[in-house]
């Protein structure tokens, strides 16, 4: 197998992973909203664990995607294809901060049901590391965007896929990052912003499918090369 076509296989399995692992976990993390929020976490502990070590395989693969395509994308522009890692690298960094923002409500719902008294400060506390986790991941997602847009321009640039596929990543992390902003200054979680994530989301998935079953255009890997 040729080095272009192990890059494109490893870099859509880890799209696939990327988005999976992240879906899975954000389906397993307890309600962190209502007035008794701390209770329910406590009572689902195994569920939250399993949501963080979800969270940060999806950290690691994030900045792995970036990684694998280096080799390649240093060809076309060696700067962007750094800087396109050094972004993921921050948004990994980003994401397990909320990783570890999140594991840090645990303990705090545990104490809440075992001492009831004290729940004002362990809620103001909780609370605190909600909004943490919060933050970060907004700020992680602004990485992603920023990494993420970096080497789709060098796909389109490059022709390494179609540039309507190349195109359309860079319209979706254009508007995941408008959702970022939004979500920052209104104070709403970044999801909830839906019709704006949507558009990367599926583009992921059909350009992880696509380097999975096509890979990189032969001619430009060689004109890649070359330059």
């Amino acid at each position: 197998m040729n080095p272009a076509r192990s890059t494109s296989i490893a870099t859509g399995t880890l799209f696939v992973v990327a988005t999976v692992t992240a879906v899975a976990a954000a389906a397993l993390v307890p309600a962190l909203d209502g007035s008794d929020y701390l209770t329910g976490v406590a009572q689902h502990s195994h569920r939250l664990a399993a949501a963080a070590t979800l969270y940060l395989i999806a950290a690691g693969t994030s900045v792995g995607i970036a990684i694998a395509l280096y080799p390649m994308l240093s060809r076309v522009n060696a700067t962007l294809a750094l800087a396109a890692v050094v972004f993921r690298t921050i948004e990994a960094v980003f994401y397990t901060v909320a990783v570890v923002a999140l594991l840090g409500v645990l303990p705090l719902g545990r104490h809440l049901v075992a001492t009831p008294a004290d729940s004002g400060l362990t809620r103001t506390l909780a609370d605190s590391l909600v909004h943490l986790r919060e933050d970060s991941a907004i700020a992680g997602v602004l990485a992603f965007c920023t990494g993420a847009l970096m080497y789709y321009v060098l796909f389109y640039r490059a022709r390494l896929v179609p540039r309507w596929l190349a195109g359309w990543g860079v319209a979706g992390v254009l508007l995941m990052a408008i959702a970022c902003l939004l979500a920052l200054f209104s104070g709403n979680p970044v999801t909830g912003y839906t019709v704006l994530i949507l558009p990367i989301g599926v583009q992921e998935m059909v350009l992880a499918v696509w380097l999975l079953v096509r890979g990189f255009a032969p001619s430009s890997v060689d004109d890649a090369g070359r330059g």
